[in-house]
């Protein structure tokens, strides 16, 4: 059975996850990566994920991993009627077996590694490609829980030219005081510096969260995206 022959769905529980939501600094360059068929939200909001998988005993099959995923709020929502669907436009992982499960789904999954580490009182979130450093993101985090969030994300995806969404459960434990402090594109000819933030920054408050156990399930039974 080949890697992306996994069967379907793939759950992960307890990883630790940083999520980041802001307005770029040129909406029209962010814009310019979605597909035909996708329309920015109407605050034009990007979003950022970056995870660690600690230890295969939190997967089904994956095995141990770390991620970055990054892209724009689109218009059209998830299950709540709520929450904006999504787009990946960058997807860094560092486990060859889930970037062949994404790639068969769509994700534009390339290689790369995460880490997150706390410094003091302080998180902070690198993204590396190559070994190059290329994202980096700091936090201030409580050590109590404030809440426990659920539902479903959906994000769409682009396969065999067709959209392509799927809904994401979560249950995940929301780290009391939290606050974004910087968020740094750190490479300049990377494509990803055409989602940096505006400056000032302008944080989505309801998207930038940590969590230190976040569960989710990869899902199967896609559907076809038609806002």
């Amino acid at each position: 059975m080949s890697e992306s022959a996994l069967p379907a769905p793939q759950l992960v529980i307890n990883s630790r996850m940083l999520y980041s939501s802001w307005i770029p600094a040129d909406t029209k360059a962010a814009a310019a990566l979605l597909p035909p068929g996708l329309e920015p939200a109407a605050n034009r909001a990007l979003f950022m994920n970056q995870y660690v998988v600690d230890s295969e005993n939190q997967t089904s099959s994956f095995g141990a991993y770390s991620l970055t995923y990054m892209g724009l709020d689109v218009k059209g929502t998830a299950p709540d009627g709520v929450t904006p669907a999504r787009f990946f436009t960058h997807y860094f992982n560092s486990s060859e077996r889930v970037r062949d499960y994404v790639r068969a789904r769509g994700v534009p999954a390339s290689e790369g590694t995460t880490t997150l580490e706390f410094n003091g009182g302080e998180l902070v979130a690198t993204t590396r490609v190559q070994g190059v450093p290329i994202l980096r993101t700091v936090a201030r985090v409580g050590q109590q829980i404030a809440s426990v969030a659920r539902g479903h994300l959906t994000y769409v995806t682009r396969v065999n030219n067709k959209l392509v969404a799927g809904n994401y459960p979560y249950v995940g434990e929301i780290a009391a005081s939290f606050e974004l402090v910087s968020l740094e594109f750190l490479a300049k000819d990377h494509p990803t510096y055409a989602l940096r933030p505006a400056s000032p920054m302008q944080r989505v408050e309801g998207w930038c969260w940590y969590a230190p156990r976040d569960s989710f399930v990869y899902p199967g039974g896609e559907y076809e995206w038609k806002p």
